[in-house]
């Protein structure tokens, strides 16, 4: 048996390129299959139902997707749409397959398989004691549920509902980035360790390969192995390479949890066929006891308005970790004066960002030494932009003169790049779930949706 799946990027809408992609084509693959979303952006796009990248940017992506298809005759599956997975995101993405469909002339079955979770539903679910914490989750209540966008990640078998019943084309909701090139496959017989190490292996497109980048990769899945090949011109693939990318997100670097069970890579061997494709044998899939769903959710916690700054002046940066709090307890006797006590301090956060000083370790340098300059991020959070941006105009102005005790008179502490230095970000979002429904079959959270273009 061989099984040719083609990924021909990492993220629907962050371009590929299309001569790469052609022959992969060429090829003659049995399904296409491609990853829309992802959390790695964080909760904005799950809380707020906007997608990271543009219809545009999907759509260019998208035609060639489409077109490909319709000359192959094969299966298309796109999962995570819209970012996030939410099923608004799901009816996006299927608007933009309409238009190209029609401006095109493409006829197709099209499968939505929608991916969000009613609050009753997961209330039930909690009072039933069937939704579990997974590791550094947060703590949760059942009020959670109502102030959050909660999706469920879908695993490979309402994918399989949907290309039984004859779509042609599958637009999921939340995936499981695997399950996207491991439904078709799973069909077929193949070997259920292979084929989820090959889904592992091209979930990102040529993430993998070196250097690495948004384009393609073509997998030969055979009885007892599989082949990757890089596609773009330039690239090429190594064991090492293809072997690292089994620890991508993933705090083990042998086992990756799907919702049916465990992928375990512990004895896979990894071989240079050529420069450009590796041969990969060995890995096993270990069922689990009980089928499990991972919830995400994200909730609306506040607005925010930043303001950029920079500073060089030695002095001021040795004295700006001790201002801060300062000025905190300083902004937070303001917040009182200004709004007349209608604004509590405990609910306006004034956050400093020294970036130079830790600020994207978030923990001391581990090689400490005097930074020569800094950029400092401070960003505000209120219940209301108009609160946040009110208490943000204040803020930068004190930020831009505080007191320095080796300097007499007034001095310039921070320099802004912008005028007016406030921006305005808009909602902020967090997440609150990060947890698994157990006891579940493979597709009660799920529904599907077929129509004829």
């Amino acid at each position: 048996m061989e099984l040719r799946i083609l990924a021909p990027t990492g993220a629907l809408g962050a371009g590929f390129d299309a001569d790469a992609f052609r022959r992969g084509v060429a090829a003659r693959p049995h399904v296409i299959a491609c990853d829309a979303g992802s959390t790695d952006s964080g909760p904005a796009a799950l809380g707020s139902g906007t997608p990271k990248l543009s219809d545009q940017a999907v759509a260019r992506d998208l035609r060639l997707l489409l077109r490909a298809r319709a000359e192959l005759g094969v299966p298309l599956v796109i999962g995570s749409c819209g970012t996030s997975g939410r099923d608004d995101g799901v009816d996006r993405v299927a608007r933009l397959v309409r238009e190209i469909a029609a401006a095109d002339d493409l006829g197709l079955t099209l499968g939505l398989v929608y991916s969000d979770q009613p609050a009753a539903r997961l209330e039930a679910l909690h009072d039933a004691g069937r939704i579990s914490p997974l590791l550094h989750a947060p703590e949760i209540d059942r009020d959670v549920f109502a102030r959050s966008h909660t999706v469920a990640m879908m695993g490979v078998e309402p994918i399989q509902e949907a290309l039984r019943s004859g779509c042609d084309v599958v637009l999921a909701g939340r995936a499981s980035d695997t399950a996207l090139f491991a439904a078709l496959p799973h069909m077929e017989g193949a070997d259920p360790g292979l084929t989820w190490h090959m889904a592992k292996t091209i979930e990102c497109g040529a993430a993998c390969a070196v250097p690495p980048s948004a384009n393609g990769l073509l997998v030969h899945l055979r009885d007892d192995h599989f082949d990757v090949t890089t596609l773009a011109e330039g690239s090429r693939l190594t064991p090492r390479s293809v072997a690292a990318h089994t620890l991508y997100e993933n705090a083990d670097p042998f086992r990756v949890a799907e919702p049916s069970g465990t992928l375990d890579t512990t004895d896979a061997t990894y071989e240079a066929v050529d420069e450009r494709t590796v041969r990969v044998r060995g890995a096993r899939f270990v069922p689990a006891d009980g089928y499990t769903n991972k919830l995400e959710g994200a909730a609306l916690v506040g607005y925010q308005t930043v303001i950029v700054g920079g500073v060089r002046d030695q002095v001021v940066i040795k004295h700006l970790p001790a201002l801060v709090p300062f000025a905190r307890k300083y902004f937070a006797d303001k917040i009182l004066d200004v709004f007349g006590g209608t604004v509590d301090p405990a609910d306006v956060d004034i956050d400093f960002r020294l970036y130079g000083a830790g600020a994207v370790l978030a923990v001391p340098e581990p090689e400490p030494g005097p930074a020569r300059e800094l950029g400092v991020l401070i960003t505000v959070t209120a219940p209301s932009q108009e609160t946040a941006h009110a208490v943000a105009t204040f803020v930068a102005h004190a930020s831009s003169h505080l007191p320095i005790p080796e300097y007499d008179g007034l001095v310039s502490t921070l320099a802004y790049p912008f005028s007016p230095p406030e921006t305005d970000r808009g909602p902020l979002y967090r997440f609150t779930l990060h947890h698994v429904v157990t006891g579940v079959t493979p597709t009660e959270l799920f529904r599907t949706v077929t129509e004829e273009i």
